[in-house]
């Protein structure tokens, strides 16, 4: 069952010289009920943004265009703001910000902020009903009671994290979007933060999850599918250990090939860096959007628009090339070299 079904999303920023920049283009995909899907991609590709448009709540700079955003069968689209702010968010779709640690109001304390919270979305709880619901989630996901009483000036930045994840989804959303929920946190604070959205996922208080992070190994391990993203698009699809272990697409590839993993079949992996940067979306190329920083790409790729292909059920990628031609085109060029335990050919056979 889709939780959440997003078809045609395009959204775009208004600079002050009026100018348009779209930064989520044409976006579709679909989470299935009691799944996460993992967001990958170069800072600026579009990540937050496609996060925050999901919701359905638009406010300047970032505005609408077109397409239709899905929410457990229900269109949530054209909404009015006040009504997507007391029936949507927080009930439907809830959202854990970057620098989540830094929305605490630092001069209320933390049941003070959850009524304001609350109270937002349209909450007819009295304050002690609000307080014994927060005691309860508090202490279902670890979390000590005190903490209610305490200031955020008053609690590590790992507790803060967590506080935010256990406020967030307090009404139990049938959508959490996870945005970099894990940064700026050490090792175990880490390790904490994700045992917590597991938890959330077991216990049924969230009934499906987009997880976005820059950390690509988190996702293998915490996600069942990954999206990556290019230039607002996105470029490829595919289960989290194909999408690690397997890419398709020579972004997907160069990305996964930057980064250090610690799975079996990587060692020995050198490191190699794309070359370039991400173009500018306020003019966006006409054909393949990575065509001038991708090693295989030709005068065709960069004038040609390129659409989406399918390798197999649920994987999916955006490139001109054939899985065949980018097949043969990876054995006999040693550039963007896959991992030990690359499975292309057998997809090919399959």
């Amino acid at each position: 069952m889709a939780m959440l079904e997003v078809k045609g999303l395009t959204t775009y920023y208004k600079t002050r010289m009026n100018e348009k920049i779209c930064s989520v283009d044409n976006v579709s995909f679909v989470l299935e009920e009691g799944k996460s899907l993992g967001i990958a991609g170069e800072s600026g590709c579009g990540k937050s943004t496609l996060a925050m448009s999901v919701m359905g709540y638009y406010f300047p700079p970032l505005y609408y265009e077109g397409g239709q955003i899905f929410i457990d069968g229900k269109e949530i689209t054209n909404l009015p703001p006040d009504q997507i702010r007391k029936t949507v968010l927080g009930t439907e779709v809830a959202y854990i910000p970057q620098a989540a640690m830094n929305a605490l109001n630092p001069t209320r304390k933390i049941i003070r902020f959850i009524e304001d919270v609350m109270q937002a979305h349209g909450s007819t709880l009295s304050r002690s009903e609000i307080y014994q619901l927060a005691r309860e989630r508090f202490t279902v996901l670890n979390l000590p009671e005190k903490v209610l009483n305490q200031y955020a000036v008053e609690l590590s930045g790992g507790m803060k994290q967590r506080t935010i994840i256990a406020i967030s989804t307090i009404l139990n959303p049938k959508v959490l979007i996870a945005d970099e929920p894990s940064s700026a946190l050490d090792v175990s604070s880490q390790k904490i933060v994700i045992k917590l959205l597991h938890e959330l996922m077991k216990k049924g208080f969230v009934r499906s999850m987009l997880f976005i992070t820059h950390e690509l190994p988190l996702l293998y391990n915490v996600t069942d599918d990954i999206m990556v993203m290019y230039a607002g698009e996105i470029v490829e699809r595919g289960s989290a250990r194909e999408m690690v272990f397997d890419p398709i697409m020579p972004y997907s590839k160069g990305l996964m090939n930057s980064i250090i993993v610690p799975e079996d079949g990587t060692r020995g992996h050198i490191l190699q860096a794309i070359p370039g940067a991400p173009p500018n979306l306020k003019k966006r190329p006409v054909g393949c959007r990575f065509g001038e920083r991708c090693h295989y790409a030709d005068d065709i790729c960069r004038k040609e628009t390129v659409v989406e292909q399918h390798a197999t059920a649920g994987r999916s990628y955006r490139c001109r090339h054939t899985l065949q031609n980018l097949y043969q085109i990876y054995e006999n060029r040693d550039v963007y070299q896959v991992w030990d335990d690359l499975d292309l050919k057998d997809i090919l056979e399959e």
